[in-house]
């Protein structure tokens, strides 16, 4: 249940580097929707809040459903940071499974996969990180599509 941001205050947001939030939660159903409206107070007023907060939900409840973090004394952490430019969500799970999330689209038919292809399909770029203590998927959406991502 811990939350801390990062970064200095400053009075021109496009001269200032990004800041930083974290949140550690655990690893129970009714935390997703928790991670979700802490994403919506960070994010109020962005237009980019409202696929921010889908993204978090997918991640979260995916940490829960499929990894340790949905065991008990499990955990998941959040983190969003935030610049002029780009709003980046990751969420941490615990590992502990033999399937890593994947990015690329999956069988619509598949009901329990690990497949990430709704975050695919909103954020711009999708990055999964693998290390020994669990996998961290990272969402970005670009404030200016043209920065890159998908073409449509």
């Amino acid at each position: 249940m811990a939350a801390h941001q990062h970064g200095d205050t400053c009075m021109d947001e496009y001269m200032c580097g990004p800041r930083v939030w974290g949140l550690s939660c655990p690893g129970l159903p009714e935390e997703v929707s928790r991670a979700r409206r802490w994403t919506r107070d960070i994010l109020r007023g962005s237009p980019l809040a409202e696929d921010a907060e889908l993204i978090v939900s997918e991640l979260s409840a995916n940490a829960i459903l499929h990894t340790a973090s949905g065991q008990a004394s499990g955990s998941f952490h959040l983190a969003i940071a935030v610049s002029a430019q780009v709003v980046a969500v990751s969420v941490t799970d615990d590992g502990g499974t033999g399937t890593a999330p994947k990015v690329e689209p999956q069988d619509q038919d598949a009901e329990h996969g690990r497949g990430l292809s709704m975050v695919n399909v909103i954020a711009h770029r999708v990055v999964v990180h693998e290390s020994a203590h669990g996998h961290t998927v990272t969402a970005e959406l670009y404030a200016d599509a043209r920065l890159g991502g998908h073409p449509c």
